[in-house]
């Protein structure tokens, strides 16, 4: 049985997605130095430290306190070749540099929810438990998921809606929203979503695009990992890995752009004459056609559906 493979048995709450094709594009090394900016559970972070073992060290970030508890327990057979950071990975040059961290040989972002931030109660991240609106990654945030319901207006409810959850009906959800406030728990919301747009149909539930935009938009989320994805590359040594998992097209399309502009000798807009923006490539793209789950892991673990991963090494 392989390491990776075993540690996907051990795990006891949250299956870490795409875990062998994530330690294959990471290509560890004995001693390395590695960031996990989404630690989570611990998931992919402990077979990153028995890869790179003797001598591997990781930082392990993660703006949920919660994720950092369970990680902690998770990785204490580690000790002092683990440093796990509650703080948002667009901090992530500073912490690295407060931890005389870099460079490092790869970094890794799984950008999806955790079955244990799913699962929570009163966290507001699902309907399947009823939750008050809260959908923060950390209460340190002051923004909630509630203030935007029940404070926006109609113009901006449904701007957000089609921003963040590429709602084609956010127009008649966000008047259906306004109409029925105040709002206090994810069931109600969830209720008046599916009323706005004539009931359940199919396999995904009609609520599932508004609580995307809702939480994309109370943690900053693209705006942060476009932060992130910079301050990746600065860290990076010649050779290192940018491994990233993202769960809705505007991640997806999000990195891929990133990646595509730091892959090109020239980035100057279209029908300039000549070069004039000095670009140096900085990275290889690695996956040129993004990278899916195998069926297999969809069967066993059916969140993992809609993850993609894309990977690049920096020149």
């Amino acid at each position: 049985m392989t390491t990776t493979t075993l540690a996907m048995t051990n795990m006891p709450c949250h299956v870490p997605v795409m875990l062998e094709q994530c330690i294959s594009a990471l290509q560890i090394q004995r001693g390395g130095r590695y960031v996990d900016c989404t630690v989570g559970g611990g998931g992919h972070a402990v077979v990153i430290l028995e890869e790179s073992s003797p001598g591997g060290k990781l930082i392990g970030i993660d703006a949920d306190p919660n994720a950092i508890r369970v990680a902690r327990e998770k990785l204490k057979p580690y000790g002092k070749d683990v440093i796990l950071v509650n703080e948002n990975f667009k901090y992530l040059e500073n912490i690295c540099t407060r931890y005389g961290f870099s460079p490092v040989s790869g970094i890794l972002f799984d950008l999806g929810m955790s079955s244990l931030q799913l699962e929570e109660a009163g966290r507001g991240f699902g309907f399947r438990q009823d939750s008050p609106l809260d959908m923060r990654f950390s209460d340190r945030q002051v923004l909630t998921a509630s203030d935007i319901v029940n404070k926006y207006t109609e113009v901006e409810l449904a701007r957000l809606l089609d921003r963040y959850g590429e709602e084609q009906r956010a127009r008649q959800i966000a008047k259906r929203i306004v109409g029925k406030r105040p709002l206090g728990t994810t069931r109600e919301l969830a209720l008046v979503v599916e009323q706005a747009v004539g009931g359940k149909r199919g396999r995904i539930h009609p609520a599932t695009k508004t609580f995307q935009a809702l939480r994309i938009a109370v943690n900053n989320e693209l705006e942060n990992l476009e932060l992130a994805l910079e301050q990746a590359l600065n860290l990076l040594g010649s050779g290192g890995r940018l491994v990233v998992i993202s769960f809705h097209s505007l991640e997806d399309r999000l990195v891929k752009g990133f990646f595509r502009q730091e892959a090109q000798q020239c980035i100057c807009p279209p029908g300039t004459p000549a070069c004039i923006c000095g670009h140096i490539p900085r990275l290889k793209v690695l996956s040129r056609k993004v990278l899916k789950p195998s069926p297999v892991e969809v069967k066993a673990n059916p969140r993992s559906r809609s993850a993609r991963m894309r990977v690049a090494e920096r020149i």
